[in-house]
């Protein structure tokens, strides 16, 4: 293990231009909860698990209510904070070294320890925004949580449409950009490092063959096994806020 920590930190002090794609693994660090264990989010309230389909949410008063209070409540996400992964991602950034970091998490952790907007590709969305389901309209969610906990229990935008956290439910497309601006950075870079992901998520994981077919090698930083650990250069199993300063440098 110590050999594969010391081959990955020399790629990646030899690399320029570095896509970062992270999963759920980086934030467990930070207190995330997972949605199907045991204790999971959805384990324990399963209208939670109901609402992350868009025609339920859309269709179903009684569950979109209950979402909201979940959210405005803060039962449904912790207070949370960044932990040394996050933070060792930013170090990278200003290295020079970051091309782009792609997450499939909501949770905006990767914001919150300082990794620049321009960087970021949030696939999934982001929590701590709220859009509406009919017009344009997208803002920070706080002030519609302080408008639930004031006793709007179904807030609606300016223009009478359905809002919802910016993060793409079940049943909805991924934002096209997005997907383009990925693909199109694993095949600019010289170097693909996966974070806390089994890689089973499509098409988010298609970026592990996307950099290989491009000529990049791949790290791939876990706390077990990935479904492509076939096409990885490197593996690294561990906790990853500590391994991944270790391997990220500064």
């Amino acid at each position: 293990m110590n050999q594969n920590l010391a081959q990955a930190a020399v790629m990646v002090a030899a690399a320029q231009q570095v896509v970062v794609l992270t999963g759920a693994g980086i934030s467990t660090d930070s207190g995330i909860p997972d949605f199907r264990g045991p204790n999971g989010v959805w384990t324990k309230n399963p209208d939670a698990e109901k609402a992350s389909h868009i025609d339920v949410y859309v269709n179903d008063q009684a569950i979109r209510q209950s979402n909201w209070n979940l959210r405005a409540t803060g039962a449904l996400w912790p207070d949370i904070a960044p932990n040394t992964g996050h933070r060792a991602l930013v170090d990278l950034e200003n290295q020079g070294k970051l091309r782009a970091l792609v997450t499939q998490n909501v949770d905006g952790l990767h914001q919150m320890a300082g990794t620049g907007l321009e960087k970021m590709i949030e696939v999934h969305g982001n929590v701590h925004e709220a859009v509406c389901l009919q017009c344009d309209w997208r803002e920070n969610i706080e002030p519609v949580l302080e408008r639930v906990r004031n006793g709007e229990a179904d807030p609606r935008c300016g223009c009478g449409g359905l809002i919802k956290a910016a993060t793409i439910l079940f049943g909805q497309s991924l934002v096209e950009q997005d997907v383009d601006n990925m693909f199109a950075a694993a095949s600019e870079c010289d170097l693909l490092l996966a974070v806390g992901t089994t890689l089973g998520v499509s098409p988010v994981n298609a970026l592990v063959p996307q950099a290989v077919h491009y000529g990049a090698p791949v790290i791939i930083v876990n706390g077990g096994p990935t479904e492509m650990d076939d096409l990885a250069t490197v593996i690294v199993e561990g906790s990853i806020s500590e391994l991944l300063p270790k391997i990220v440098g500064g």
